[in-house]
C-alpha cells in the first residue's frame, strides 16, 4: 500500500500560498486562528503576488468584522489549549 502524502506536501496552488517555508493554512492552523483571522492572514499574505488592492480590501473587510465582534465583547474563537 502506498503511503498517503500530507496535503501540505502536495502544493498544487503555487508559491502565492507558500511563504517562508510554511503554507499559509498550516500557519493559520498552528496559531489556532478562527475564520475571520485566518482570512485576514490569507489575504495579507497573498496580496503582492495575486490580487493587489482587491486582496487588501478583502483583508480589511474581515478585519472590520473582527473589530465589530471584539468591540461588542465577543471572542468567537476562544479555544482551550488544555
Amino acid at each position: 500500500m502506498a503511503s498517503k502524502q500530507s496535503i501540505s506536501t502536495v502544493n498544487k496552488r503555487g508559491s502565492t500560498w507558500y511563504k517562508g517555508g510554511i503554507e499559509t493554512w498550516d500557519y493559520i492552523i498552528s496559531q489556532n486562528l478562527g475564520y475571520l483571522e485566518g482570512n485576514i492572514v490569507k489575504y495579507i499574505t497573498r496580496y503582492r503576488k495575486k490580487n493587489g488592492m482587491e486582496d487588501l480590501e478583502k483583508a480589511k473587510h474581515y478585519l472590520d468584522k473582527l473589530i465589530e465582534v471584539y468591540s461588542k465583547g465577543g471572542d468567537y474563537n476562544v479555544k482551550s489549549s488544555d
